[in-house]
């Protein structure tokens, strides 16, 4: 009877993997643990900034107040479920297409494609906000506008319309987030064995019937994991290019929950509590999209 060894890893003195752990133990407990708490706390207040003092616990009138006497509330999250309904799923769509063209084609260079599809996701999104306002200049003369004019297409006021707004910012983060999570799929198409594809080109499939039925089924845990990626990326993003480009207008076409949350917390109305209970609802549903794509996109392993 063979005696079984002892990994590395627990031969080590426990005091030692603690150290270890400790320092990266200690910044999640700062930097995550502590303001998320402190967060959950002040939703249940009544506090006007953050130093306020003298503040009363209103237990759960901030969230009654969600649903019952804030309008712009129930607009920030209707936008921002249809941002979240879009966004990360044609964003891991395309960036799977993408990864797959780039990795069983025979295009020459295509490392000069990678980075070129790559390079928007190291953009700062302030200085891609301003580029692509002036790419939707509502004239004739902006540049977006005279492609489609050539089309016999009038002049469309993209960020100027309540209908167009949202759905220009849309296009914007798609461009913005798909070359990075091409490149995490990528790494993960790598991985599957050649022999599969060289057993699918002997038998003739197509490369539609490779992407359906070797790629992608083969890759469900990836892109579940990417598409959860996508979206707390989706959230942050949506609030930067709104803020830039359209200052969550016109109107509030553009507006989403955490431009909400900040202009509750930091604007006239002063009203920090209920801005963290914004906040507390909109990671609450962030937790509830991700938990519910995991499940559906993990895959099975079968005995």
């Amino acid at each position: 009877m063979r005696l079984k060894r002892k990994s590395k890893v627990n031969a080590m003195p426990k005091g030692f993997v603690a150290l270890c752990v400790l320092p990266a133990l200690a910044l999640v407990l700062v930097f995550l643990i502590y303001p998320t708490a402190t967060a959950v706390v002040m939703s249940f207040t009544n506090a006007a900034s953050l130093a306020a003092g003298g503040v009363d616990f209103i237990f759960l009138d901030n969230y009654i107040r969600m649903f019952t006497n804030d309008p712009h509330f129930i607009v920030a999250l209707r936008n921002t479920l249809q941002i979240l309904a879009v966004v990360p799923a044609v964003t891991i769509f395309m960036a799977l297409v993408f990864a797959f063209g780039l990795t069983q084609s025979k295009l020459k260079e295509k490392s000069v494609y990678r980075v070129l599809f790559f390079l928007p996701s190291i953009l700062s999104l302030v200085v891609v906000a301003v580029v692509f306002s002036a790419l939707f200049h509502p004239r004739s003369t902006g540049p977006i506008n005279m492609l489609i004019g050539w089309f016999g297409i009038d002049a469309i006021p993209w960020l100027g319309d309540p209908t167009f707004a949202i759905w220009a910012l849309t296009i914007v983060m798609v461009w913005q987030a798909v070359g990075y999570y091409m490149v995490l799929l990528i790494a993960a198409i790598d991985g599957i064995s050649k022999e599969i594809y060289e057993a699918a080109d002997i038998d003739g499939a197509s490369a539609i019937a490779k992407f359906f039925r070797i790629t992608a089924p083969l890759l469900m845990d990836q892109i579940g994991i990417t598409y959860v990626l996508a979206l707390s990326g989706t959230m942050s993003i949506s609030f930067i290019l709104g803020r830039v480009m359209t200052n969550f207008g016109p109107g509030t076409a553009t507006l989403v929950l955490p431009g909400h949350m900040y202009n509750m917390a930091f604007g006239p109305a002063a009203s920090f509590g209920y801005a963290m209970a914004i906040m507390v609802f909109t990671l609450g549903m962030a937790l509830v999209f991700a938990f519910v794509s995991r499940k559906l996109t993990v895959r099975k392993e079968r005995l």
